[in-house]
């Protein structure tokens, strides 16, 4: 089972492909505040490195956090996106451990539908104006 798992909680974001519980390749790049301009090349990237293509996949894992809102904002956009457009399962991790997590969710069958980020606190937003 091919999966692709992502991580954008820092400014060094990762793409990760494994095949079952053996990674195959390992990506990251310094994506700082081009996460939302760099990600979707950068899968192309791995994709096109690794020798397959985007209907070779079986599964997509993201890392729910905690971390920055706006990179795993956008992680999970893109994910979501990913995972609903190509009719694909999706599973989250937390942690150090959050690959192991994800990637024995997807093998086991499970499916989040909609992944969801975890910030680790309330997100900090400004009231509404009158």
């Amino acid at each position: 089972m091919l999966n692709l798992l992502i991580k954008t909680d820092q400014p060094l974001a990762g793409l990760y492909l494994f095949e079952d519980m053996k990674p195959l390749y390992r990506h990251e790049w310094q994506a700082d505040k081009e996460l939302a301009e760099s990600i979707n090349r950068e899968i192309d990237f791995v994709l096109k490195e690794s020798q397959k293509k985007m209907t070779d996949l079986e599964g997509i894992g993201i890392f729910s956090g905690p971390g920055s809102f706006t990179g795993l904002r956008i992680g999970h956009s893109v994910a979501n996106a990913l995972a609903y457009g190509l009719s694909l399962p999706i599973s989250s991790g937390k942690g150090k451990s959050w690959q192991k997590q994800a990637l024995t969710s997807l093998l086991s069958g499970e499916n989040e539908v909609l992944a969801m980020p975890d910030y680790g606190r309330d997100a900090r937003i400004t009231t509404p104006r009158k």
